[in-house]
């Protein structure tokens, strides 16, 4: 990856992207903490995906100066963050979701951490739920096939603080210390502009969920180790701008059967989606068996399926 000790007098260290739809309040907080909390020159772009709840005038009559990119339609999350990308002229990009709230200088605290450790590629930081608590989906390790497997046979809900059931997650594992990662989340990603575009960015294939995984993944065979570190922290309220979890849950199947399709070994592959596949199923009989809420979720899901069944369709014209 980039030699990230680029940086230039006078110019942005950091261009901060942020991509917003129908979370206006929450826009304007976070927008608020930026420039309360950071310190090192930047700049801030914004994009509105379309926005029906005055996001976009709101922004633009509070934050005149910054770059608002008021869109007509929605891109969708992969997009929206490459039309910014290609105006940023920070030496770092940093993808911040629009439902965070930036604390005790965390910006500029991810950004020395980059500094600090440049053979890591891509940088995070510690995510806390509104109350403060852990936000433990900060990263996660990639799908393999015992990560799949023990998620169809419902292990992975089971012992969720055991890294052997549960090694997408990392077990009970609070994110209290710097670590190396497969994947750091989109809603705090920290990476050079260079390796940015030496990616392509976002893979439009990923329409919502998925993508930074697939970047992060990318950059991985580029000889990138992704990091994170306790120090740099956010609050992430996490999934403010879709509320309905059916809905939600549907894409995030998609973008998961999407990255099997594109990053498992072929010999892999089939096994793989037929395990996954099941889980949904398996939650279903799961919860009915322990007589545990989401039984309806679940069953719907399920009900979908002809949805998520095959992810994504690849976009052949256009990738980036």
């Amino acid at each position: 990856m980039a030699d990230t000790d680029i940086t230039r007098p006078g110019a942005p260290v950091v261009s901060i992207i942020v991509v917003s739809y129908n979370t206006k309040e929450m826009t304007l907080e976070c927008l608020r903490s930026v420039f309360d909390q950071t310190t090192l020159p930047f700049e801030l772009l914004v994009v509105d995906n379309a926005s029906t709840d005055g996001s976009a005038e709101a922004v633009a009559a509070e934050f005149p100066h910054i770059r608002l990119m008021a869109e007509i339609e929605n891109h969708g999350f992969a997009r929206a963050n490459n039309l910014a990308a290609r105006e940023a002229v920070g030496d770092y990009v940093l993808l911040l979701n629009p439902d965070t709230i930036v604390l005790d200088h965390a910006i500029d605290k991810l950004v020395d951490f980059a500094r600090a450790r440049p053979e890591a590629g891509i940088w995070g930081g510690r995510t806390l739920y509104g109350d403060r608590t852990l936000n433990p989906t900060n990263c996660w390790g990639r799908m393999t096939l015992w990560s799949v497997t023990s998620q169809a046979l419902g292990l992975s809900s089971l012992f969720r603080e055991s890294t052997l059931f549960n090694p997408e997650g990392y077990g009970g594992w609070l994110r209290d210390t710097e670590r190396e990662v497969d994947i750091v989340t989109g809603c705090f990603l920290l990476i050079s502009r260079a390796d940015w575009e030496r990616l392509g960015g976002f893979d439009l294939t990923y329409v919502m969920y998925g993508e930074e995984a697939d970047l992060c993944l990318r950059a991985r065979a580029l000889g990138a180790r992704p990091r994170v570190t306790p120090e740099a922290e956010i609050v992430h309220y996490k999934g403010a701008s879709e509320t309905v979890r059916v809905d939600k849950m549907v894409r995030l199947l998609r973008g998961k059967i999407t990255l099997i399709r594109q990053h498992f070994p072929s010999w892999q592959r089939p096994l793989v989606l037929f395990l996954f596949r099941l889980w949904p199923f398996s939650r279903v009989w799961g919860t009915r068996a322990l007589r545990r809420a989401g039984t309806g979720t679940w069953s719907e899901i399920w009900a979908r399926r002809g949805e998520w069944w095959n992810g994504w369709p690849t976009q052949v014209a256009e990738k980036r």
